[in-house]
């Protein structure tokens, strides 16, 4: 056996059958029984208590990462002394839930609570009247629900375990409320566990330097989930909102004034892809082509130009761009990207490398219909008319495109909030402006005037 105990589990998995089978016959039968309760031997990393005195361990998850047994070992660590406490005191920890039929159900008795992972001779006992669970040792953990704050004025704590923060009708009063009461021992602390979402009172406690954070996507504990249910959430929820809040556990924000939404993302997604009546390549290179330079934006879309042009729709299909790429590779990628999908065009901004930029991507294919573009003006300017064609759901992104609607909701009205250049926004609007904007002129009818 290691003796590093968090690879524990990571060794025992991986060994041969030999070996497994020689480690487990050596074991006591006492060891035998108390193996299933090493937490630290089976645990993930993302479940493990970081190192240091932090106020707030907040861990963010997808929906069956582990937080719910991430939370209960804390709080059996805690009460089983994990901190010396003075002599003659016991732990006194709270337990906060949405609601106490979910600290009971789910923190309590719930298949990964409190009962499930701790050893039968150390169980606590179900004070219901005082809905307290009270341990051999004399530690007390008391539930509480979040609907009621005031419940929280009172009592005093060394240490709590909030379980779903993010979705609580009261979070900002109950957690206030819980702050006041984390007031007995040296260094009070407190263990949250939540899916993340766009609620001030967790962004708030994120930022704080006595806050640490771990994180893990749903598949982390991908050992305890059936497989057809991760295999079919990801199949729908891959790439939206929603799939990266509860299954990649990544807090999904929304910026003020931005142009794109993940809401509208959501709305746009789209099924099985139509035929084409033109398809675009368009491609922003970045200023420079080291390794540390900015991407270079490549994006591939179409539009199925089925009536007036009022009544078109377009479809971005994928985000090929490419990161720290020379000139060259760039190039090829952007060769690669319209051989693939049989594009009718690759639109190229120009205003960077000039002429080489056309230059570059016939080097790499002298056949490829090549339609240099110059920006005159601003990135804004350019991205609101594409942006009131998302808002009249005139377009529609296919899947797999996370990083590229990332940088979308980055952008507003007074510029873009990221890091960098918004190269992959631009390449989008370059390619959705050729198809919808520039294309739609090329059809309306000319009218000439006349003089007699």
């Amino acid at each position: 056996m290691p003796q590093d105990m968090k690879s524990g589990a990571v060794w025992l998995a991986s060994a041969p059958v030999d070996v497994r089978k020689r480690f487990l016959n050596e074991l006591s039968i006492g060891e035998r029984i108390a193996l299933p309760f090493l937490f630290e031997f089976w645990a993930h990393e993302h479940q493990l208590p970081p190192e240091g005195d932090w106020r707030s361990w907040v861990i963010l998850g997808g929906r069956g990462a582990g937080k719910t047994r991430a939370g209960a070992e804390w709080v059996r660590s805690m009460v089983e002394g994990s901190r010396p406490l003075s002599k003659g005191k016991c732990r006194r920890l709270a337990l906060v839930g949405e609601t106490f039929d979910q600290v009971r159900e789910v923190m309590i008795y719930g298949d990964s609570g409190i009962m499930a992972c701790t050893p039968p001779d150390r169980k606590p006992k179900w004070v219901a009247s005082r809905r307290c669970l009270v341990w051999p040792n004399g530690a007390e953990t008391m539930a509480f629900s979040a609907h009621d704050a005031e419940g929280l004025r009172g009592p005093q704590f060394d240490g709590a375990w909030v379980d779903e923060l993010a979705k609580w009708k009261k979070a900002r009063e109950t957690w206030d409320m819980l702050q006041f009461g984390l007031r007995l021992g040296e260094h009070p602390q407190v263990c949250v566990t939540t899916t993340p979402r766009n609620v001030e009172v967790l962004k708030e406690l994120l930022e704080l330097p006595s806050t640490v954070v771990t994180r893990a996507a749903t598949e982390a504990n991908a050992a305890n989930l059936a497989k057809s249910f991760l295999e079919e959430v990801r199949a729908r929820y891959a790439g939206s909102a929603m799939g990266l809040q509860e299954l990649d556990g990544i807090l999904v924000e929304e910026i003020d004034g931005a142009l794109w939404t993940r809401e509208m993302f959501d709305e746009a997604r789209m099924g099985k892809t139509p035929e084409m009546t033109r398809i675009i390549v368009a491609v922003d290179p970045p200023a420079k082509s080291s390794k540390s330079s900015d991407e270079c934006g490549i994006v591939v879309a179409g539009v199925v130009q089925d009536g007036p042009p009022k009544d078109w729709r377009a479809y971005v299909l994928e985000d090929a761009s490419v990161q720290g790429a020379s000139p060259l590779q760039w190039a090829q990628a952007v060769v690669d990207a319209a051989k693939l999908w049989e594009a009718d065009r690759v639109v190229a901004e120009v205003n960077q490398g000039g002429d080489m930029v056309a230059e570059m991507l016939r080097q790499v294919d002298p056949m490829l219909p090549v339609k240099s573009v110059h920006a005159s003006r601003g990135k804004v300017a350019r991205a609101e008319p594409i942006a009131a064609l998302y808002e009249q759901g005139r377009v529609r992104h296919a899947r797999g495109l996370d990083q590229l609607e990332a940088q979308m909701c980055l952008m507003t009205h007074a510029g873009f909030e990221g890091s960098g250049s918004p190269d992959r926004v631009d390449a989008c609007v370059w390619a959705l402006s050729e198809l919808m904007l520039e294309g739609s002129k090329q059809k309306e009818p000319k009218i000439r005037a006349i003089r007699f």
